[in-house]
């Protein structure tokens, strides 16, 4: 039995995504593609994530090949100030990001977009994150031991970096960690 009766199709290769949907009890299947992850240089920062996900989405279109399904799709984007920290592209990279961060407030967007042959919802969860400072050791010791290059901000919530040096956070957890669960589940519970 599943509280969310209705076939959804998640357009993600994100593992975290998939633990999150799972552990929220939805019934889904996994479907991916590439999709060209770029965006107007003007756009305003906190519209990136959502506009990435309707981007997705609609580069998704054929997936819906029943007239019940509704696809989902998400990204995530780190903001601090008027910069972007999105994946890394190497572990020097990923270091010069986690350093930006380390003792100062960033906002973690994860835009979503919910979509039938009949509708389309999008909407973006935010979080307000606050790193503790951190030692050139414990940089490199965290990229050294996790997989970053995956991570906007070239982080995860969930693993060492999450466990010992967030002071505090300002939303949900689950959109930290990739998707906004509740306010997917409370789109989808009203889906018609």
């Amino acid at each position: 039995m599943y509280l969310i009766d209705k076939k959804i199709i998640l357009a993600s290769k994100s593992p975290r995504r998939k633990q999150l949907m799972e552990a929220a009890g939805f019934r889904f299947e996994i479907k991916t593609r590439d999709v060209d992850e770029s965006f107007p240089d003007d756009m305003p920062k906190k519209e990136v994530a959502e506009y990435l996900a309707v981007k997705k989405a609609e580069a998704c279109l054929d997936f819906l090949d029943d007239d019940d399904a509704i696809l989902l799709t998400a990204d995530s984007t780190v903001v601090m100030g008027e910069e972007i920290y999105n994946k890394p592209e190497d572990l020097a990279d990923a270091k010069k990001m986690i350093r930006a961060l380390a003792g100062k407030t960033h906002i973690v967007y994860t835009g979503v977009c919910l979509l039938d042959k009949n509708k389309r919802h999008s909407f973006s969860g935010v979080s307000e994150v606050i790193f503790d400072e951190m030692t050139d050791a414990e940089i490199d010791y965290y990229v050294e031991n996790y997989e970053v290059l995956d991570k906007a901000g070239a982080y995860a919530i969930q693993e060492w970096i999450g466990l010992c040096k967030i002071k505090s956070i300002k939303g949900t957890y689950t959109n930290i960690m990739g998707l906004p669960v509740r306010e997917v589940y409370n789109a989808l519970k009203n889906w018609d």
